[in-house]
């Protein structure tokens, strides 16, 4: 295989989704704990989000996403040689990796293929990975996806966490193109915060479901607001890119206020700004490809268009990236 020289540039070639068909709207919500469908979207934006079928793993979803995004980038799978996973919800506890399982769906064998656990900011460290594993001429084609059956961690008796969750999977496949580069990668962590946002082992879920996300919802948001304005403004500043440079601003799909928040900052106007979070809810590492995928479906992202990513998630980690898409216009599915 011939891999690029030194001086190249990654390149996002691809991006794609899938979403579950199940809706689970406020509505439902209202029928199962005590909450309304007014206080779940002053709170959070949130009208529905999307929950996979039982059968339904991460992986099952993960495949789907990365099959649209390799015929995107006029490839084939064997055209592939690694993938990495961001996600908080893996078909297993710890191996194999839900990488290996999307893997093995797409027939590769040989190549590499983990998993990486950074929560809701997964999609930002997927990039930042696979930037350097193709800027080093490690790899030439890699697949990286954001794949989430949150439902399978999640306590439906908590109503300040359960309201904000939902299922799908986003896929993206970094290759090489100098003229439309992954400009900056930027992710970060603070591990002091940890007990504020993670998953862990509840009486309330069953034996075949031994774990539950956990959330002190007020504490995660004062900090994610702060941390997220901070972060998109010094990655601006150290890019010498000032904001009305930016086509699309596409933030990871956690709560509209934090999201107005920071748009706000940027003083980014709504046509600039991508949010999908009414329909989907909190996907974690699945968010920012999912939204970037239906502004790309709906031509609103092009190719060389310059766009500006930012996440927050449990660790705390953190990150934000530029570049500029390199991926055909959309031309249907």
């Amino acid at each position: 295989m011939n891999y690029p020289s030194l001086q190249n540039k990654a390149s996002l070639k691809s991006v794609a989704a899938f979403i579950p068909e199940n809706i689970l709207s406020n509505q439902d919500l209202e029928k199962i704990i005590d909450t309304s469908d007014d206080w779940i979207t002053r709170r959070s934006g949130i009208k529905q989000r999307r929950i996979a079928a039982e059968h339904e793993k991460a992986s099952d979803l993960g495949t789907r996403a990365a099959l649209l995004a390799i015929q995107r980038a006029n490839l084939k799978p064997s055209d592939i040689d690694a993938i990495v996973v961001g996600t908080l919800s893996p078909d297993y506890f710890t191996m194999p990796s839900t990488a290996c399982k999307i893997a093995a769906n797409l027939g590769l064998e040989g190549i590499s293929a983990f998993d990486i656990s950074a929560g809701c900011s997964g999609f930002i460290f997927l990039l930042e990975t696979a930037k350097a594993l193709v800027e080093s001429n490690l790899r030439k084609n890699v697949l990286i996806v954001g794949a989430e059956k949150s439902s399978s961690v999640m306590d439906y008796t908590d109503r300040g966490i359960c309201i904000l969750f939902g299922d799908g999977a986003g896929a993206a496949v970094i290759g090489v193109d100098d003229k439309y580069p992954i400009i900056d990668t930027h992710t970060a962590t603070d591990g002091r915060y940890a007990e504020l946002l993670k998953i862990e082992r509840s009486d309330k879920t069953s034996n075949a479901q031994p774990l539950a996300m956990k959330m002190q919802g007020k504490e995660v948001f004062k900090i994610a607001v702060e941390t997220l304005k901070n972060d998109v403004v010094e990655i601006l500043a150290k890019n010498n890119i000032k904001s009305e440079d930016i086509d699309l601003f596409i933030p990871h799909q956690a709560n509209l206020r934090i999201i107005k928040a920071v748009q706000e900052k940027l003083n980014f106007p709504d046509d600039k700004c991508v949010i999908t979070i009414q329909k989907y809810g909190n996907t974690s590492a699945a968010s920012i490809p999912m939204a970037m995928n239906e502004a790309y479906e709906k031509g609103r992202l092009k190719k060389g268009d310059l766009i500006l990513l930012d996440a927050f998630g449990g660790g705390f980690t953190w990150g934000s990236a530029l570049l500029k898409f390199g991926g055909d216009d959309f031309k249907g599915k």
